[in-house]
């Protein structure tokens, strides 16, 4: 099978350096491999995504030098696919997944959890076993309920990083617990919505940033419950300030478009964090 990839940036806010090294190593290796580039613009989460950060990502990714072989033909050019158009594909699977068994409707807040004490690993919250059984009854409407994936407790879920380059394993129920797949405001989330679109896209390879290592462990559940053919995994490192914080959307850190404003090098920016080879 050609090896194909893609960019998959969410529009919740303005692109930072961080993201402009995934996205360049993400073309680097596609490249190497003779494979083919997909765009998808990652906007399931419609609270927080914004048309003027899709245009400014894709003006991003354009100054950036990156290009893309597939996605909606916009005569002659090639746009992104967009998430948020595939609600009816989403309901489909967790329709699927409602009959086998493998979801149930939760309606316990986040306050609930809290008052409960539920434990922490990774830095997230773990789903406590034991108020699964208060998660029994489904609503009229069942779209209008948040669904968890019932995770099998003691399994062991490993796969090979190729950017890593070692075994990561995770231990469901112990690293991670049942996880959320369709929220309450009629959206699915970001782990079932990126699985169905990189099976239906047909891709071959993820490359993200490191800090989605445990994400890729819940999705690789998601996979195995389908049979469905996994992609190989990679993590970039996260690239990090002046005071060793990750840069992030939500920490406010500068932006590709302030850099691109300015007439800043950042081709320059990113040797300095020791990128260079994205660049070669």
């Amino acid at each position: 099978m050609k090896v194909r990839g893609r960019l998959a940036p969410t529009p919740s806010g303005e692109l930072h350096l961080g993201h402009a090294a995934s996205f360049l190593r993400v073309e680097q290796s596609i490249r190497e491999k003779n494979g083919t580039l997909v765009l998808r613009i990652e906007d399931v989460d419609r609270l927080r995504c914004k048309q003027e950060f899709v245009d400014s990502s894709l003006e991003a990714l354009k100054a950036l030098g990156i290009s893309w072989e597939e996605g909606p033909d916009l005569g002659g050019d090639f746009g992104p696919y967009i998430q948020s158009q595939k609600t009816d594909r989403y309901k489909e699977i967790i329709l699927e997944l409602k009959e086998r068994g493998l979801i149930y409707p939760c309606p316990i807040s986040r306050r609930q959890l809290r008052e409960h004490g539920f434990s922490m690993a990774h830095g997230e919250p773990l789903f406590p076993v034991d108020l699964r059984d208060s998660c029994v009854e489904e609503p009229e409407d069942m779209w209008s309920i948040n669904w968890r994936f019932r995770v099998p407790d003691g399994l062991e879920v490993k796969f090979y990083d190729q950017e890593l380059n070692k075994i990561i394993a995770y231990t469901a129920g112990e690293d991670f617990g049942d996880f959320i797949v369709w929220r309450r405001g009629n959206m699915a989330t970001y782990e079932l919505s990126v699985v169905v679109d990189d099976y239906d896209m047909q891709i071959t390879e993820v490359l993200r940033g490191e800090d989605l290592l445990l994400s890729t462990a819940r999705q690789i559940l998601l996979y195995r419950c389908f049979d469905w053919p996994e992609p190989a995994f990679g993590h970039c490192p996260v690239l990090k300030d002046g005071e060793g914080e990750k840069l992030a959307k939500t920490r406010g850190s500068r932006s590709l478009k302030s850099i691109f404003a300015e007439g800043r090098d950042w081709r320059e920016m990113l040797k300095d964090c020791g990128l260079g080879k994205v660049l070669d």
